[in-house]
């Protein structure tokens, strides 16, 4: 990305610079996480099931990660100033319009709007911050900076429930018109533009076709479960499309003179392994998210803030351990640290998947707070060894490549996970209900022989609501097993990375 002009003049000009863009990466990061409370009424309004309500989390996060990798040859192009005011501005207006939306395909469309505005925030804030400080202090400004990108996911459980109970869910959209209308008025006042380059090319075949394959996979696995998968003539379409992206990209990757992305960033073991990690820590961090918000109100009746306050510590631990690895990366390697970060992780997992509707608040408040610090563990030494031995010229190319991996695996997990659920519910549903018959012991006498009677209508309408609720229970642990088997199954490709050759630098664009 190109830089910008020397530090504006006035330390005023600064302030309010870091300020806009602190907020800027603040409304991104709060969008990651504060709809995830709101789904379950986001599901009634728009008269959806639950594989159908996650589109608009994985809507989101598809549309940020294919439009991330632009950013630097964007804002090269027509100036990072313009880009970043055009970007806050769509953020916001497209926040307006999902607070409008009346169904559920315009609320998926205007995520998909709010995504691609969205995607250019996080690596523009970072390298304004670069720029407009001196080298002394820029590690003191960048500390400022991410403490915005872990505020996020802890206000966001909070403000979300809060907004929801409160008003409605149409306010955890609204939340970012008045947040995006000063942003963007303090960036095009106080923020100097850069010179617009001519001279920049990007490989828009290799761009378009991988934007094909990603978008044409995931409405895939978005749609599959409601359309019978392979029985559908559109779950088939999808797969060609997203098998012909993959191919055209592939061809231009190994002819294209100048393609896409860069041969050599994958000859780097540590990028590669770094990327796989970050995949599946992507998939398990959102996944697990998108699956507690409604595991919390509809499985053990917790109302919409108390549900935003028990997943908040998770948050907190995030923050917590990345402050703490921060101060320890200087002396014990970052390998061991991501390994830590995803044993601890895979025992929060593994205590998950012995959960009942029947545990303890303070128990999921505990876990949740574990398992941030697991992620915290594990955020920031990956990045150091996805980075720590790739060439300096290739790091910015690599940073969106980064970016792109992970909010991938983020919406892949969060697919996969919520057709997992779905289908399991209605297997376990079979297997229970083959078990409930007239002869049964346990409907012949006491309280369940009246509560639940066959004989009768109501206690039949009674009993299939309790198979169902069970059948999700056992849907929910097969999902956590899952998550569990990633997090182990991460643990061996540590060994593959080697230790830097110098003294590793974090990319800017991480």
């Amino acid at each position: 990305m190109q830089a910008a002009p020397a530090a504006p003049s006035s330390t005023a000009n600064r302030t309010i610079i870091t300020v806009c863009t602190v907020v800027a990466t603040l409304m991104q990061s709060l969008d990651s996480t504060i709809a995830n409370v709101a789904l379950p009424y986001m599901q009634g309004s728009m008269a959806a099931s639950q594989d159908e309500i996650n589109w608009v989390l994985t809507s989101y996060i598809v549309a940020a990660a294919i439009m991330t990798a632009p950013t630097g040859f964007l804002a090269a192009k027509f100036g990072r100033t313009r880009l970043f005011v055009t970007a806050v501005s769509g953020f916001t207006m497209a926040s307006v319009l999902c607070g409008l939306a009346q169904s559920l395909g315009q609320i998926v469309v205007f995520r998909v709007l709010q995504g691609m505005f969205g995607a250019a925030l996080v690596p523009l804030s970072q390298s304004v911050m670069y720029d407009i400080y001196p080298v002394e202090q820029r590690a003191r400004a960048m500390s400022v900076w991410t403490m915005g990108v872990m505020v996020g996911p802890i206000l966001g459980p909070i403000l979300g429930g809060w907004l929801t109970e409160n008003y409605t869910w149409r306010w955890v959209f609204y939340i970012n018109v008045p947040l995006g209308v000063l942003t963007a008025l303090g960036l095009a006042t106080f923020l100097k533009e850069t010179k617009p380059s001519n001279a920049v090319r990007l490989d828009w075949i290799g761009f378009g076709a991988l934007s094909l394959a990603i978008g044409a996979f995931q409405t895939m696995l978005d749609r599959g479960e409601t359309l019978d998968w392979f029985g559908s003539s559109e779950i088939i379409i999808e797969a060609c499309l997203a098998a012909l992206g993959f191919y055209l990209f592939l061809v231009q990757f190994f002819l294209a003179r100048r393609p896409f992305l860069s041969p050599r960033l994958f000859k780097d073991v540590n990028f590669v392994v770094g990327l796989t990690l970050y995949f599946t820590n992507g998939m398990i961090m959102y996944a697990t998210l998108a699956l507690l918000a409604p595991y919390l109100q509809t499985l053990m009746n917790y109302p919409v803030v108390t549900a935003g306050f028990v997943l908040a510590p998770r948050g907190a631990g995030l923050a917590l351990a990345a402050l703490v690895c921060s101060r320890l990366m200087g002396t014990i390697s970052p390998r061991t640290l991501v390994g830590l970060g995803f044993a601890t992780g895979a025992y929060v997992l593994y205590h998950m998947t012995g959960w009942t509707p029947d545990i303890s608040e303070a128990t999921v408040i505990g876990i949740g707070f574990v398992q941030g610090i697991s992620l915290g563990f594990i955020t920031i030494p990956i990045n150091i060894i996805t980075f720590a031995t790739l060439p300096a010229e290739l790091r910015t190319e690599g940073a969106g490549v980064y970016s792109l991996v992970r909010n991938l695996g983020s919406a892949i997990g969060i697919s996969i996970t919520g057709a997992l659920l779905s289908i399991n519910t209605q297997v376990n549903h079979a297997v229970l209900a083959a078990e409930v018959t007239p002869f049964a012991r346990a409907f012949q006498s006491g309280a369940a022989s009246h509560f639940w009677h066959l004989g009768t209508v109501h206690g039949s309408v009674l009993l299939n609501e309790e198979v169902t609720r069970q059948a999700r229970i056992i849907a929910y642990i097969d999902d956590f097993k899952l998550m569990l088997v990633l997090a182990v199954g991460a643990l061996p490709l540590l060994l593959l990375t080697r230790p830097p050759k110098r003294k590793p630098a974090v990319a800017a664009g991480s």
